[in-house]
């Protein structure tokens, strides 16, 4: 018997009232992918990551998790799935009322039956997870931007998530912080097993982690089917070529 894939995505509408910012999108994910979603800014990234985490309903078509119809499910079912997926906002998304410890142990308690002393466990082996063994006790405000972008990684995958949905993993942060956030999510994907979906327009975050991708068209409202990154690169569509080399020739 075939393992249905992690996401799978059909005919997929999403916008706002009538505007529709992209239409007919078809792809699937597989188990430990590192799957990205690509394109300029405005071409509805992430208003396609808000239909995919539960955030926002699309217009038309269906999302599935391991073959189960998300928006079509139970409101209490399609809870259940929600915590299958660890989400980590363009900005960290932290609340800056709290320690690191607190932001990653808030899932743990609002979702588990886990005591204090195991949450405080868990806590400490997230942390220690992302490079941040120590900083429990310090707040959002105390931190560089990389370190709250991992900090919001730590949070994301408090509940062990089956699927990590990733929003502008570079977003203002330097070419080499950007660099080892990348190699970290690949780390994980490895050790952990993790599914993983990032929404980027970053070409090098784009070239070093992605291994399948689709680009969202900014013009046609669609989607270009691309396929590795790399083999995009340099045989993809033309849109796509052009996009990943910002028009420079490959």
């Amino acid at each position: 018997m075939s393992v249905p894939p992690h996401i799978e995505v059909s005919g997929l509408a999403v916008g706002y009232g009538d505007y529709v910012v992209q239409r007919d999108l078809d792809f699937t994910v597989n188990q430990g992918d590192i799957f990205v979603v690509m394109g300029g800014n405005g071409c509805g990234k992430t208003t396609l990551m808000r239909a995919l985490v539960g955030l926002q309903a699309p217009l038309a078509g269906t999302v599935r998790y391991g073959g189960e119809d998300f928006w079509n499910a139970p409101e209490e079912r399609r809870q259940r799935l929600q915590r299958r997926l660890g989400i980590l906002f363009q900005g960290g998304a932290l609340w800056s009322s709290l320690t690191l410890a607190e932001n990653v142990a808030l899932p743990l308690s609002e979702y588990t039956a886990l005591t204090q002393a195991q949450i405080d466990e868990v806590v400490a082996f997230k942390l220690a997870l992302v490079g941040l063994a120590g900083f429990g006790d310090f707040h959002p405000s105390e931190l560089s931007g990389g370190m709250k972008k991992r900090a919001g990684l730590a949070r994301a995958m408090a509940l062990d998530p089956d699927i990590l949905v990733i929003d502008e993993p570079s977003s203002g942060l330097d070419p080499l912080t950007a660099r080892r956030l990348d190699e970290l999510i690949v780390e994980l994907r490895d050790s952990l097993g993790t599914t993983v979906v990032v929404v980027t327009h970053d070409l090098a975050s784009i070239l070093a982690i992605g291994d399948n991708s689709v680009y969202l068209d900014a013009d046609t409202h669609t989607m270009i089917a691309t396929g590795h990154p790399r083999d995009a690169l340099q045989n993809g569509n033309a849109k796509v070529r052009h996009f990943l080399t910002r028009g420079n020739p490959t």
